[in-house]
């Protein structure tokens, strides 16, 4: 039987569709926690002792939802380690990448079991949710090197002291989002009743957490005024715009949500605005170096076909 190569651009598109499925699994998550829907299915990775299916209830079927997105999110991830594999040309990058992100949701998968199986412990909900930050991480710097020419990347197109500044801001901004997971581990929505909450006041973790987003979102400034100053290309000045914008919006979202005693659709758009942030922020750093584009064309699939035994 012959099989036909994966085209760079079509191993592209489905990067970028598996970015969408990890965003997709992280807020269809919170979308079970903050409906108090954790608990839904009791067990794992079957709903109930005897039924893989839930029954026709507002929080099972909810917590159901989410785990159907996580084998949609495994299926797609494991076709794009087979197409990294059976891409034309064969990349190691991508393919080191792309079995990072097919382990990680799968160790993601078992972790949501962990979560079942603890009750909802708040530490291991906060580990879950970090480990899809990861999962996004691997997703979002995959579909950005699959768009551009393999090797190491050339000289900064901005000023050492930009470039620098930057890669500081992405470090505090993941702090940022830890504390942010932190917040809510300490707020009202548990997952479930009686689930157990860290035991730190909200109004502290919510002062640490905002303190943490206004030092990053005043070094964004910063480093926007220092890219402007030196004259940097309008590709990456219109990606640090996007950021610091991307920022500011949930900034806003964040502050709304506290003030208005956190309401669920509130708090959910916040997460979702978290994926939108840090996406923006890894595409914004990973234009600052100079990198040649991908020939998307490639070869043509058909004439790289390989023979397989039946």
């Amino acid at each position: 039987m012959h099989l036909a190569g994966v085209s760079p651009r079509a191993f592209l598109r489905l990067a970028q569709t598996a970015v969408g499925l990890v965003v997709l699994n992280i807020v269809t998550g919170a979308a079970v926690r903050l409906t108090d829907s954790g608990l839904g299915c009791p067990d794992w990775p079957t709903c109930s002792r005897h039924h893989l299916t839930p029954v026709l209830a507002f929080h099972p079927v909810m917590e159901f939802a989410n785990r159907l997105v996580v084998v949609v999110l495994c299926v797609g991830a494991g076709a794009v380690a087979v197409a990294a594999w059976r891409r034309v040309p064969r990349r190691r990058d991508l393919l080191w990448l792309s079995g990072g992100l097919l382990g990680g949701v799968v160790a993601e998968a078992v972790l949501g079991g962990v979560v079942v199986y603890t009750k909802l412990n708040p530490y291991v909900v906060m580990t879950h949710f970090m480990v899809g930050i990861a999962l996004l991480t691997d997703a979002t710097v995959l579909a950005a090197r699959a768009g551009r020419a393999p090797g190491r990347a050339g000289p900064a197109k901005v000023g050492r002291g930009a470039l620098l500044l930057s890669r500081v801001t992405l470090g505090l901004l993941a702090v940022a989002l830890a504390a942010g997971t932190a917040t809510t581990g300490a707020g009202p929505h548990a997952g479930g009743k009686g689930a157990k909450r860290i035991p730190v006041a909200l109004a502290d973790m919510a002062r640490v957490h905002s303190g943490i987003v206004l030092v990053v979102v005043g070094l964004t400034v910063v480093v926007l005024g220092l890219l402007a100053r030196g004259a940097a290309p309008p590709s990456v000045l219109e990606r640090a715009r996007l950021m610091l914008g991307a920022m500011v919006a949930q900034g806003v979202i964040g502050y709304a949500q506290y003030f208005s005693h956190l309401p669920a659709l509130l708090v959910g758009v916040h997460v979702l605005g978290a994926t939108v942030v840090w996406v923006a922020a890894l595409w914004f750093v990973d234009g600052l170096l100079q990198r040649g584009a991908e020939d998307l064309a490639g070869t043509a699939p058909a004439a790289t076909t390989v023979l397989v035994s039946r």
